[in-house]
């Protein structure tokens, strides 16, 4: 799920960079971030707390500090995912990487694109900070039902973003601290 959501915020970061008034060239953003996890069968909300950082045009890191500390890595391309165990991070092989490495080379041409619907998402401006994404495909629809986006400003960064993905389910991103257009090492790319 959480490469599932990183995709996902990657997918929107970049739509609503293009989708500003006034299309910004992106070349790197951080933000710090707190998870939140809606689902009827849980008492209270589970919370997730941690940091993005995305270098045009393929290098990412979605660092989760807490609960579960995990790093999903992507450096020209190739995605690593570890997770830390007893202060050492692990690398862990699976399914879903290789779904990341195909939309990133979606994503980076919208990062510089004006662009309103995707062959995924009809998009909507609500207002002038609300952007609501809804499914075309029926398919898709039953996964999730819209997703709606909260943008600062102008500068197409994103505050929050919620993915309602049934009646009374839903994850909502809530984005601070974000920075675009700084450099970042290299390193923060490849090791965890």
């Amino acid at each position: 799920m959480k490469v599932f959501c990183s995709l996902l915020f990657l997918f929107f970061f970049s739509f609503s960079a293009a989708y500003a008034k006034s299309p910004v060239h992106v070349e790197s953003v951080q933000a710090d971030f707190i998870q939140e996890k809606n689902l009827p069968i849980l008492a209270r909300p589970l919370f997730s707390t941690g940091r993005f950082l995305f270098q045009a045009a393929d290098s990412l890191r979605w660092e989760y500090f807490s609960p579960l500390p995990s790093v999903l890595l992507m450096d020209h391309g190739q995605v690593r995912k570890f997770v830390k165990n007893n202060d050492v991070f692990t690398e862990e092989q699976g399914m879903g990487l290789d779904a990341m490495q195909v939309v990133l080379q979606e994503i980076t041409g919208w990062l510089d694109g004006e662009i309103t619907d995707t062959a995924t998402f009809h998009a909507e401006r609500r207002d002038e900070k609300t952007i609501v994404l809804t499914p075309k495909k029926p398919a898709f629809a039953k996964i999730i039902s819209r997703i709606v986006l909260i943008v600062v400003d102008e500068s197409g960064l994103m505050e929050s973003v919620t993915i309602h993905e049934g009646e009374n389910s839903f994850t909502r991103m809530v984005f601070t601290n974000s920075v675009l257009n700084t450099t970042i090492p290299a390193a923060r790319f490849t090791t965890p």
